[in-house]
């Protein structure tokens, strides 16, 4: 069953729409759609996750007794009733008809181009900004992270060991998922594996070790308890004498028909530590027990122990991961871009110009066109509006430098896909398994200049020119002086 987000929602929603609904724009139809400005962690790309909390929204929408109750309290500063009486009977039977389109979860994603685009009614709309951003923003940070990391650890599994550093239950929950989408072999958390089917996976802790009278009394008991999913901490007091614990309960399990699975080291230099272990197992004749690396590692610390021919078949990493260290928030909007008022067939774009080109928005019925080159890699990124006839071989603007223009033609995907439509949530396929291969499989055919950590290259991403022009008219139209040269 669904939970009920419906006042997961920022006070002005709700005071939006009860103006929406006194000035009678009740059948005012509006377009809005979500993007963001900036690749995260310095990256070239994000990984789009997060539309299984937008089905969630919608499941679960309406505002129950108890929620009408509570903003039938609230109080302006003269201690006057905030909403109307007769506003809150109407949100009181308030049913959702919007129409929601998405990326597919797992795919690679550029700056402002649409990732989402909502159309319905506008007060409806307006409502769901909130809990779509929070569900999109958070989950594609984490989603990038885990992609970032795994790249860097070269094909070998990673591990989701975030819950304890992670914000809150609800960030806990959504980060193991996304790391899972973003390519993460398994997760510690297990209400987590429960809930979205992923795998689960996990060693003991170093307080095990410590409740026995010796290590390799522990290592024995452990090993008994998991004769067949044993992976031992080998750091609780010395690296070198914990391998060599291990190793004893290596033999007592192979003579037994059983195999211990790793030994993990978190704490120390791992480089060394792992080449140390690695020798250790190899000359007593376990070449097959893995070595599971933590301790704070993110990408760029993974690189360093590759480049230091680090020991390792798995790793595991938590903080760094679940709570998105460099970056502490995606920085995703959600703005109007048409309107269409009763009886009227067409949509009117709409435009928020600002003071800075940079928050310029994009105005019309968004959708993207991704186009392939003739092996199948990834060409680029064409934002356009789904009203207009656009040219076989279209020509894609930046839209911050108008003389940076790139034609693109060929074999192209339309990329927003139906999520929602009247307000029910159409029968796709929302799992974190079917995300989480399209994002390994979309990244294997994106160029690695643009995966890079250091100064990737930059992905081509712009509007459709006649879009780009359209804009350009609007601005002109509005009569706009910047302040500068009053």
């Amino acid at each position: 069953m669904a939970r009920n987000m419906t006042l997961l929602t920022d006070l002005y929603e709700i005071t939006m729409a009860q103006g929406y609904w006194s000035q009678g724009k009740l059948d005012t139809e509006a377009c809005f759609y979500s993007f963001y400005r900036d690749n995260p962690f310095g990256g070239g790309y994000g990984v789009f996750c997060g539309a299984n909390q937008i089905a969630e929204l919608v499941d679960g929408f309406g505002f129950t007794d108890d929620d009408i109750e509570y903003l039938a309290s609230l109080t302006t500063a003269a201690k006057t009733p905030l909403f109307d009486p007769g506003f809150l009977t109407w949100l009181r039977q308030l049913e959702l008809s919007v129409d929601i389109c998405a990326v597919p979860e797992g795919s690679p994603v550029f700056p402002r181009e649409p990732l989402v685009r909502v159309t319905g009614p506008l007060l409806q709309c307006q409502l769901l900004e909130p809990a779509i951003l929070n569900g999109i923003n958070f989950q594609t940070l984490i989603a990038t992270k885990a992609a970032r990391i795994c790249k860097a650890a070269e094909g070998r599994p990673v591990s989701e060991f975030g819950l304890r550093r992670a914000q809150g239950p609800d960030g806990a929950m959504s980060a193991s998922r996304a790391a899972y989408v973003g390519g993460c072999a398994s997760v510690a958390n297990v209400l987590a594996g429960k809930r979205y089917g992923i795998p689960v996976g996990g060693t003991h802790a170093h307080s095990w070790v410590m409740s026995f009278p010796d290590e390799l009394t522990a290592f024995r008991a452990y090993a008994a308890e998991m004769p067949d999913n044993c992976t031992l901490l080998v750091d609780t007091y010395d690296v070198r004498q914990g391998v060599s614990n291990a190793i004893i309960v290596a033999r007592e399990l192979a003579q037994n028909g059983h195999r211990l699975q790793a030994v993990r080291i978190d704490s120390g230099d791992l480089a060394w530590l792992s080449k140390m272990a690695r020798s250790m197992l190899d000359r007593a004749g376990f070449p097959d027990v893995g070595i599971v690396l933590s301790n704070d590692l993110d990408e760029y610390t993974i690189m360093s122990l590759n480049d230091q021919k680090a020991q390792y078949t798995s790793l595991g990493v938590g903080t760094h991961l679940a709570a998105a260290y460099g970056q502490p928030a995606l920085g995703g909007v959600y703005k109007l871009s048409a309107i269409r008022e009763p009886g009227q067939d067409e949509w009117s774009p709409r435009l928020k110009i600002s003071e800075q080109l940079y928050k310029r928005t994009i105005p019309g019925v968004l959708d993207v066109r991704r186009y392939f080159n003739a092996d199948g890699r990834l060409a680029g990124d064409l934002i356009i509006d789904v009203n207009d006839d656009v040219p076989a071989d279209a020509i894609m603007v930046d839209p911050l430098d108008a003389t940076r223009r790139k034609k693109v033609e060929g074999c192209f995907e339309t990329l927003l896909k139906p999520l929602v439509s009247d307000g029910r949530v159409n029968d796709v396929d929302l799992s974190a398994q079917s995300a989480r291969e399209r994002c390994i499989g979309q990244l294997a055919i994106l160029d690695d200049s643009i995966k890079r950590f250091m100064n990737p290259h930059e992905y081509p991403c712009g509007i459709e020119r006649g879009l780009f022009q359209r804009r350009n008219d609007m601005v002109i139209a509005t009569g706009r002086n910047s302040s500068l040269y009053d």
